[in-house]
């Protein structure tokens, strides 16, 4: 995962005025007879990166036309956005983003375009970051959990409501199939990991943005670093895994798309674990791609643990 947006105050502080004035000036313009930024009659929904399109597309079914600032594969946390961004954010009938601190870059314009906004993570049960400097502020990968995306699509079911509410059934029934799908993946990654003896139920990556997929899954979150820092990791931080992975004979380690895999591998390199493969977190990727849906990213992510934990045992 790239650096937090927080850590990159400086730099939003310095764009934000600026943001702001052009924020303003085209939303003015907007008002003043622009083109609509939805298709024909279609409202459009702008949300902050493409899982939370994904997720919404599902939700909105045909009714609502939906996009992503982001691109696929894009960095989330210290996006910076384009004057493109700003004009497609102001002509936008509803903006959704994930919030706890995931998209300080956005919310210094937001509240000044008049859009309706929601943000889909309210209601979650939040989980904090446990050490470093970061220690006890929310980690925002809430999206990382089958629960807490049925929570999303139920709260963009509502927003959609709200925007257009003489398909409000159409939304509350397009949640409800999607959140069947989303319950699957859990019950079926569970049902899988039962085998396994309690000293092996961990999930060790490199970094600790898989807290919430732990929980569901019912296994012990360990990390290399809390948050991915701009510098390498620290021996100290390295040795600390290896001592886990040794005293538990973990079976597996893991590592996310994003990041060098090079400390896993010295942890793979001194206890024997397996390395059971790359995981994926903060976007999807392009169409032909390996997760070009949500869905595709929690199963893939889902199995990729389930078969490496387990030695492919049903």
């Amino acid at each position: 995962m790239p650096n937090f947006s927080f850590r990159r105050a400086k730099d939003v502080r310095r764009f934000a005025a600026v943001l702001v004035t052009l924020a303003v000036a085209l939303g003015l313009s907007a008002c003043g007879g622009s083109s609509p930024a939805g298709n024909g009659d279609k409202p459009m929904v702008l949300t902050t990166f493409t899982v939370l399109a994904d997720i919404a597309r599902n939700v909105a079914g045909d009714k609502l036309q939906v996009e992503s600032i982001t691109k696929a594969g894009a960095e989330i946390h210290g996006y910076e956005p384009t004057p493109g961004d700003i004009r497609k954010a102001a002509q936008a009938d509803l903006i959704l983003d994930n919030g706890l601190n995931l998209e300080a870059w956005f919310d210094q314009f937001v509240e000044d375009l008049d859009v309706p906004h929601a943000v889909v993570s309210e209601g979650v049960d939040v989980m904090e970051i446990g050490e470093d400097s970061y220690q006890g502020k929310p980690n925002p990968h809430a999206w990382m959990s089958p629960d807490n995306v049925q929570i999303y699509a139920n709260n963009m079911a509502k927003a959609f409501a709200r925007l257009a509410p003489e398909h409000a059934s159409e939304f509350e029934a397009n949640a409800k199939s999607y959140n069947t799908q989303l319950q699957t993946v859990k019950d079926e990654m569970v049902s899988k990991l039962a085998v396994l003896p309690e000293a092996h139920r961990a999930l060790v990556t490199c970094e600790g943005a898989f807290s919430y997929l732990a929980r569901d899954a019912g296994l012990k979150e360990v990390y290399i670093w809390a948050v991915n820092a701009e510098q390498q990791a620290t021996p100290q931080q390295i040795a600390r895994a290896i001592g886990f992975v040794k005293d538990n004979q973990v079976p597996a380690v893991f590592c996310e798309s994003t990041v060098s895999d090079a400390p896993m591998q010295q942890v793979v390199g001194a206890t024997g674990a397996k390395f059971g493969g790359v995981l994926y977190v903060d976007s999807l990727s392009e169409a032909d791609g390996p997760v070009p849906t949500y869905l595709d990213l929690i199963r893939h992510d889902a199995k990729t643990i389930t078969e490496a934990l387990t030695g492919g045992a049903q």
